[in-house]
């Protein structure tokens, strides 16, 4: 068998630009004895060329000149690993239009300007990968858009992002929020600003692109309702581990018919759902369809190796696959509505702490009531002044719930303010009477 040698380029030569450079170097004789293709960085977009690498380049690689990586005929495809949507955006169009074939890691780009990618690669004839931008090594892409290519995948739940689901995880085990985020620092799973991890933004870019792969509406991230895990505390934690439940930073994807919902929100979970078993800085994807019943994808989803290994398994597909349209076509053949976040009703965990004051009981159980709240079972843990409760509710829309939160807190029994996680597992179900919200 004949070798091929594929030109590749990359944006950025960092941590996993400098990954992707060794795994080529060091898997090579690997990937050609699979594919009959070599392939070889021979340009890298750097700021600084003085700059010491993880991993030193061929000489003539590192170029501070954009241009010599559109305009070089030995380009046939690149990766990009800059980070950012700007100027990633504008250098991929270019190199889309310029006819090579481009593979990114950059959640926040696909969520946010996936159709323009995909409408120039299209009229390009040229391939868009993005299998690192959502679990790094766990190929979730590539199994929605080739395996379960036709399967009616209807919903997803997710923990895509490992550095919650670590912080999460040391707080289980007795370290205060500001300790778990120090360790997942030091231990490379965190940024040196965690803001977009801890907020949720980062898995709600990764949830708006597994959305749009599995149901083929676009789902922007600006379409996500998200929230993230800074308001989590240890009587959480304690409290679902004292119903028999976990709490988890938990991205969920449904589809209804016409309509889809995507949210993020810190979640509780049984212990015996898959999701809750995900153990450090992992990523795991539950798919569930009609054909497929339940699939559930797990692996590790951060770290420049890990990154490295999903872009180099996008540049051989791209090798492997030179000339087909299939991963060049927008995954968008439709366009579904949104469902509002008040438009299902669900299971939650409540917590309050309630005085030890006669009668405060039923006073909470009737302002649950007042608002069709009703309690599924509750875990009493008690201190000095009174109870720490935590209560897990009958399927209630989110309206409701926050009326009788409300109400929760303006009674004289309850002390400070009353928190609400929703609960994963069940089938989240629209109410009669909503109607999707058209974008």
């Amino acid at each position: 068998m004949s070798t091929r040698e594929i030109g590749v380029a990359l944006l950025g030569y960092g941590t996993v630009g400098a990954a992707v450079d060794r795994v080529l170097h060091e898997q090579g004789d690997r990937i050609e004895g699979a594919t009959g293709h070599r392939l070889r960085v021979v340009r890298a977009l750097v700021r600084d060329l003085a700059k010491e690498r993880d991993f030193t380049p061929e000489p003539g690689v590192l170029t501070a000149d954009f241009a010599r990586i559109r305009d070089d005929p030995s380009v046939r495809v690149v990766a990009e690993v800059m980070g950012g949507t700007e100027p990633a955006c504008g250098y991929l169009l270019e190199l889309l239009r310029a006819g090579k074939a481009v593979v990114t890691a950059n959640k926040q780009l696909v969520a946010r300007n996936g159709a323009e990618l995909f409408a120039a690669a299209s009229e390009s004839g040229v391939q868009v990968r993005f299998e690192a931008a959502v679990c790094a090594a766990v190929p979730v892409i590539k199994v929605l858009r080739e395996s379960l290519v036709a399967s009616d995948v209807r919903r997803i739940q997710a923990i895509v992002n490992g550095t919650t689901n670590f912080v999460l995880e040391e707080m289980e085990r007795g370290s205060t929020y500001a300790e778990a985020i120090a360790e997942a620092q030091l231990l490379g799973y965190a940024e040196a600003d965690p803001a977009d991890d801890v907020s949720g933004a980062d898995a709600a870019a990764k949830m708006a692109i597994l959305a749009t792969t599995a149901f083929g509406s676009r789902v922007t991230v600006d379409d996500v309702d998200f929230d993230g895990i800074e308001g989590i505390t240890k009587a959480h934690l304690d409290g679902a581990r004292a119903l028999g439940m976990a709490v988890r930073l938990v991205g969920t994807a449904t589809r209804f018919d016409d309509a889809v919902a995507v949210r993020v929100r810190p979640s509780v979970l049984d212990r015996e759902h898959p999701l809750a078993a995900v153990e450090g800085a992992f990523n795991a994807v539950v798919l569930h369809g009609d054909a497929i019943g339940e699939v559930t994808l797990q692996g590790p989803g951060a770290g420049g190796l890990e990154t490295a290994s999903a872009v180099v398994a996008d540049l051989v597909a791209v090798a492997g696959t030179s000339g087909s349209g299939f991963l060049r076509n927008d995954p968008c053949r439709r366009r579904l509505a949104l469902l509002a976040p008040d438009s299902f009703a669900a299971r939650s965990y409540v917590h309050l702490e309630l005085a030890d004051q006669s009668g405060a009981a039923m006073q909470m159980t009737t302002a649950l009531a007042a608002n069709g709240v009703f309690v599924e079972r509750q875990a009493r843990l008690t201190d000095r002044d009174g109870a720490d409760l935590h209560l897990l509710t009958r399927p209630v829309r989110e309206r409701d719930l926050h009326a009788a939160l409300a109400r929760l807190e303006a009674l004289p029994a309850v002390r400070g303010s009353v928190a609400a996680l929703p609960v994963v597992g069940d089938v989240a179900v629209p109410a009669p009477e909503t109607r999707a919200q058209a974008r």
